[in-house]
């Protein structure tokens, strides 16, 4: 038990600025609890990262020396170089079982849902089609494998393998 909350204690958490909002759906597509806003003060950003031990992720090199400890200042431009920056700064280690655990929209964990209960609320052909749904207890999303999911986690296996 006690290694357990041990893990769970070292599992990463992200609050990421507005300019890096494409980061923080990928971060949740790997299974990291992401916080983003499209528009946040500064002073909440860092408010939310020392309180809830957060590492907030910023382009504005201000903010990040503001943030100190908690705060790491990511140079690069686009969302796959700063996925491969921040997995390797901050030692990560994405777990397969993580991968498309959150929501890509509000964050919150994703949780297993009837087939039966979908009916009508997805597309006929996902219906007839598919097993096996997910759905968002925040925004009410509802997720199942399909060509999109395959596309995202074909993405993150070539960025995840571009980094050894």
């Amino acid at each position: 038990m006690r290694s357990a909350a041990r893990a769970a204690v070292a599992t990463p958490r992200f609050v990421i600025d507005s300019m890096l909002g494409k980061l923080a759906r990928w971060l949740r597509a790997l299974g990291y609890d992401t916080l983003y806003f499209k528009v946040a003060e500064d002073r909440t950003l860092l408010q939310l990262a020392h309180a809830e031990a957060r590492t907030l992720l910023t382009r504005d090199t201000r903010l990040a020396r503001l943030a100190g400890a908690r705060g790491l200042l990511i140079q690069a431009t686009e969302v796959e170089p700063q996925i491969v920056e921040v997995i390797e700064r901050l030692a990560l280690t994405p777990a397969s079982d993580d991968l498309l655990s959150r929501c890509l929209e509000c964050n919150a964990r994703l949780a297993d849902r009837p087939k039966e209960s979908l009916k009508g609320r997805v597309p006929e052909y996902v219906f007839a089609t598919q097993d096996r749904f997910v759905g968002c207890p925040g925004c009410g999303r509802i997720y199942w494998r399909g060509s999109h999911a395959d596309r995202i986690l074909a993405r993150l296996g070539r960025v995840l393998g571009a980094r050894s």
